[in-house]
């Protein structure tokens, strides 16, 4: 029984951030435009986390682009502070 809940435990650690910063880019309307796994408006984070993998300071250029938009039809996202964009950032980046 403890092997059980120490299972349910750790599954319930390692889902609740994720579910956190999918609630705030729910929050922030980035889902007006995005999803997790399909294209819509604009790529799908799983998408997104794919074009940034391996870059240098990659969260940190995704979080720029989310607060100040990238030229290229991402608009800026004047709704979102730069704390909460280096949430998103990071949260996007661990989307598989």
């Amino acid at each position: 029984m403890k092997h059980l809940l120490l299972v349910l435990a750790a599954a319930v650690v390692v889902s609740a951030p994720a579910l956190a910063d999918e609630a705030l880019s729910k929050a922030k309307k980035c889902t007006t435009c995005h999803a997790v796994d399909k294209t819509k408006v604009g790529p799908s984070y799983k998408d997104i986390a794919k074009k940034y993998a391996g870059q240098k300071d990659a969260e940190a250029k995704l979080a720029t682009v989310i607060v100040k938009g990238n030229g290229a039809g991402m608009p800026p996202s004047p709704q979102v502070n730069d704390a909460e964009a280096k949430k998103l950032s990071a949260w996007i980046m661990s989307v598989k």
